[in-house]
């Protein structure tokens, strides 16, 4: 944890797909994640949480259909939510939302509880790149340049793929972005 404290980035297994991440509140180690992968700064990224009770310290007003879609969700799904708070600038997206997804997986969950703060994640490629599946799919200029790659799960092969994306309106309503 003393490495995410220091706003350093890491390379590791997500409930999804391998993410680059970070402490999400660290605004210089977000920076330093948007130059490796050569992502445009308008492109958010997504927030993991360990529990759904935290959202709201990211988000100022919760609709309770949020809590009922993450938990009858039968995949991992990443919710974008209006009106983002106590986040950096340069996480929170031009119109103000913040997509977040409340974690499943062990090491994540693991992670993030002990560093007390949410940790950013983004696909392990560079944009516009496919989204690698595998640990042997990261491109090696993201291993290299990373600064820590995790070593739980790098032989792990199984069905994955980028969690469904929804867009949280302030009335309650939604809309799919990604299946």
């Amino acid at each position: 944890m003393a490495l995410l404290r220091e706003g350093k980035i890491l390379l590791y297994p997500t409930d999804t797909v391998w993410g680059i991440g970070c402490d999400a509140t660290h605004a210089k180690a977000i920076e330093k994640i948007f130059q490796l992968k050569n992502r445009h700064e308008q492109k958010s990224m997504i927030v993991l949480l360990a529990d759904k009770e935290k959202i709201a310290d990211y988000v100022e007003d919760v609709p309770p259909i949020a809590y009922d879609l993450i938990e009858n969700a039968a995949s991992p799904i990443t919710i974008v939510y209006p009106k983002a708070k106590n986040l950096p600038k340069n996480l929170v997206a031009s119109d103000g939302t913040i997509a977040i997804r409340v974690v499943k997986g062990d090491y994540c969950v693991e992670v993030i509880r002990e560093l007390g703060k949410p940790l950013v994640s983004t696909s392990a490629n560079i944009s516009g790149e496919p989204t690698p599946l595998t640990f042997d799919q990261i491109p090696e200029v993201i291993k290299e340049k990373v600064d820590y790659v995790v070593e739980v799960h790098r032989s792990r092969i199984r069905s994955v793929r980028p969690s469904t994306v929804l867009k949280l309106e302030e009335n309650g309503t939604f809309k799919v972005l990604r299946m």
